[in-house]
């Protein structure tokens, strides 16, 4: 690699670089695959040489990337991980999404989540739910930030990510607001709910007063034991299977 690639592909590890290349890192055999399968554009593809060889059948898929073969000591300096991969790759982002109220489908709001490895965790559930639509609101942690494209394992690729504040969506939000909150209505309670958007909040301050009270319904999940509170992540799963009618 020369110095330039390194240099380049290290700024990505960083959020402003990102904004200012419009593109993004994704690491690892799996993840790396699953974006090579996918129509993305992609610039860069970083990799050992026995990586290289061993998939060239994918890497052919798209012959607008530059090819870099790679030392393990230049992946260590790269990598935006705690341990470096076989193989980088450098992403083109894909257009801003501009958010549609969905008919006929779930969407998921998602309001000042933080932790990268939750995003990814939420992104992933919903794909596995089949919500193709998230919003997030502007203090969100960054969809291509690393640690939320590894923890998302591909599901990035097959769900539409648009950000808009809480005004915005409500002002836009014509379907029911399903609001996960530590005070409201058993979710075993909740008979054939429409379509409409499950809204998420920080593990520590819940959903804002203005998504709270302007949502049509304000939902819990009951506990039976001593902790505080739920995992956002594992918070969303539950609602998305229960709203969605998979259990």
């Amino acid at each position: 690699m020369t110095k330039a690639q390194i240099k380049f592909i290290q700024s990505l590890t960083r959020q402003k670089y990102r904004k200012e290349y419009n593109a993004y890192l994704v690491e690892g055999d799996k993840n790396a695959k699953e974006w090579l399968l996918s129509e993305g554009h992609i610039l860069q593809i970083a990799a050992t040489g026995a990586w290289l060889a061993e998939n060239d059948s994918v890497i052919k898929r798209h012959p607008e990337a530059e090819i870099i073969e790679t030392l393990p000591f230049e992946l260590e300096k790269i990598t935006a991980l705690q341990t470096a991969q076989s193989v980088v790759l450098v992403v083109q982002k894909p257009a801003a999404f501009a958010f549609q109220q969905p008919v006929g489908q779930w969407a998921l709001y998602l309001e000042k989540i933080q932790d990268p490895g939750n995003m990814g965790t939420i992104i992933r559930t919903a794909d596995w739910f089949g919500i193709r639509h998230i919003i997030c609101s502007p203090d969100c942690v960054e969809v291509y930030n690393p640690k939320v494209v590894q923890a998302s394992m591909g599901s990035l690729l097959r769900v539409n990510i648009a950000e808009m504040d809480v005004p915005s969506f409500l002002a836009k939000n014509q379907r029911p607001v399903y609001a996960a909150v530590l005070e409201g209505q058993d979710i075993r309670r909740l008979q054939q709910p429409e379509y409409g958007t499950i809204a998420m909040g920080n593990e520590s301050k819940g959903l804002s007063p203005e998504l709270v009270n302007a949502a049509t319904h304000q939902l819990m999940i009951p506990g039976f034991g001593g902790a505080e509170s739920l995992n956002v992540a594992v918070a969303t799963g539950i609602l998305c299977a229960k709203l969605t009618g998979s259990i």
